[in-house]
C-alpha cells in the first residue's frame, strides 16, 4: 500500500515539476522576445528622433532664409512654438499610448493551471 502512495507522490511531484518547467520556459521565451522588442525600438526611436531632429533643423533654416530680413524673427519665433506644441502632441501620445503587459501568456497559462487544480 505504502508503494502505491509513494508512486502517487512521485508521479505528482514529476507532473509539477514539469509543469514549472515548461512555464519557466514559457516565462524565458516571453522576456526574450520582450528585450528584443524593447531593443528594437529604442534603436529605431533613436534613429527616428536624431533624423527628424536634423530634418526639422535643415527645414526651419530653409525657411528663414527664403523670408525677408524683417520678418525672420516672427517666423523663427512661429517655427519654435509648431516645433515645441509637435513636442507636446508626441509625448501626449505616447504617454496615453497603451503598454502590452509583458508576462501575460505565462500569467494566463498559470491561472489556468490554478483553475485545473482547485476543486
Amino acid at each position: 500500500m505504502s508503494a502505491s502512495l509513494l508512486g502517487s507522490v512521485r508521479n505528482l511531484l514529476d507532473t509539477v515539476l514539469g509543469l514549472v518547467r515548461v512555464r519557466l520556459e514559457l516565462l524565458s521565451t516571453e522576456l526574450q522576445e520582450a528585450l528584443a522588442t524593447h531593443a528594437l525600438a529604442v534603436v529605431g526611436a533613436c534613429a527616428a528622433l536624431v533624423l527628424g531632429g536634423l530634418g526639422l533643423a535643415f527645414a526651419g533654416i530653409a525657411v528663414l532664409l527664403a523670408i525677408a530680413p524683417e520678418q525672420r524673427l516672427a517666423a523663427a519665433t512661429l517655427m519654435a512654438l509648431v516645433f515645441i506644441a509637435g513636442g507636446a502632441a508626441v509625448a501626449l501620445v505616447v504617454r496615453a499610448r497603451e503598454r502590452a503587459r509583458v508576462f501575460d501568456a505565462s500569467l494566463a497559462e498559470l491561472q489556468r493551471d490554478r483553475e485545473a487544480l482547485t476543486p
